[in-house]
């Protein structure tokens, strides 16, 4: 299966469940290259156990080391079904901060949807998703739900709210995308919330003369419209994350420490794959990044994943 349909179930249009979090609190300082930062985990990395155990799988996520939360659709909604001060509270328990929420940029049509399939076998599984949500509630989006996402996100004591994913397969798209990200902008500014876009490979393509991601940071305010940036997803589109930096310094407040493995360029434990972890980190405070969180799509052990994610980073940073 594509990585873009992958990244489409954890929008909160498509919401699969799941991701992120942290518990003791470091100090987010740079000085210099070197900084100590708290690590947080994207929590559509836990996958169903978000929804099934909310509660204790915050708690077993803390009981590794993680100190942050990054939140993503799920199947109850965009909150785990919970209101945004409920799940606020809940993850304050666990003494982890809750930091930054995904939700969908725009519904997405079942051949929006099907565009990203690249085998039959692909295809068969994007339409038994889509049958799979008709059940689903209401999923809330970025393009007619902008005022509402970003007053849950002050609700929840948020720093950001971060669009997942949104259609830029044409111009036309990549144009909304942009009216969007502006809206979404100013509406999180009123209610004190930074809005930022999470990339994938699909950014990087060539769009009617236009490359997606150069387009939308060209034509957004640089304060409104912040970057987080997919450090595999990026790699995997064969960019280099700190010449990206060194274009669009202090874009990237957020990153997600994601690895690829070596063989088939999929979702993978943090330094366990291609991914130059020291060389980035070593090039932070020229993005501007305060916040990173780990995600493996696709988890086969989350919580073992992520605890081993989370050792080899706290290692790296020491």
């Amino acid at each position: 299966m594509t990585n873009r349909r992958k990244f489409l179930q954890q929008s909160g249009t498509f919401a699969a469940a799941s991701l992120l979090l942290g518990r003791s609190a470091m100090a987010a300082t740079f000085a210099g290259k070197k900084a100590v930062q708290p690590i947080g985990l994207q929590l559509y990395t836990l996958g169903n156990l978000m929804t099934t155990n909310t509660k204790g799988t915050l708690q077993k996520v803390a009981a590794i080391g993680y100190t942050q939360v990054e939140s993503a659709g799920s199947q109850k909604g965009p909150w785990y079904g919970y209101a945004p001060k409920e799940f606020a509270a809940m993850v304050k328990d666990t003494g982890m901060t809750w930091r930054s929420a995904h939700v969908g940029g725009a519904p997405i049509t079942v051949d929006q949807v099907l565009k990203m399939a690249k085998t039959a076998e692909d295809s068969t599984k994007i339409r038994t998703m889509m049958a799979g949500m008709k059940n689903m509630p209401k999923q809330l989006n970025l393009r007619d739900d902008y005022q509402q996402l970003a007053d849950n996100a002050a609700e929840g004591g948020l720093s950001y709210l971060v669009c997942a994913f949104i259609p830029v397969d044409t111009l036309d798209e990549i144009k909304t995308a942009v009216d969007v990200f502006s809206k979404a902008g100013e509406a999180c500014k009123k209610v004190g919330v930074q809005f930022a876009y999470h990339n994938h490979t699909t950014e990087f393509d060539m769009v009617e003369g236009q490359r997606p991601f150069d387009y939308i940071l060209a034509n957004t305010d640089k304060n409104m419209v912040k970057m987080e940036l997919d450090l595999a997803w990026a790699t995997k589109a064969n960019q280099d994350p700190v010449a990206l930096f060194k274009l669009h310094p202090g874009r990237f407040p957020l990153w997600h420490a994601k690895d690829l493995d070596k063989v088939n360029k999929e979702p993978a434990e943090v330094g366990s794959g291609i991914v130059d972890f020291k060389r980035i980190f070593d090039n932070a405070k020229e993005s501007g990044m305060k916040y990173f969180f780990v995600e493996q799509d696709g988890a086969p052990q989350p919580l073992q994943n992520v605890a081993n994610s989370y050792n080899y980073l706290k290692k790296m940073l020491a």
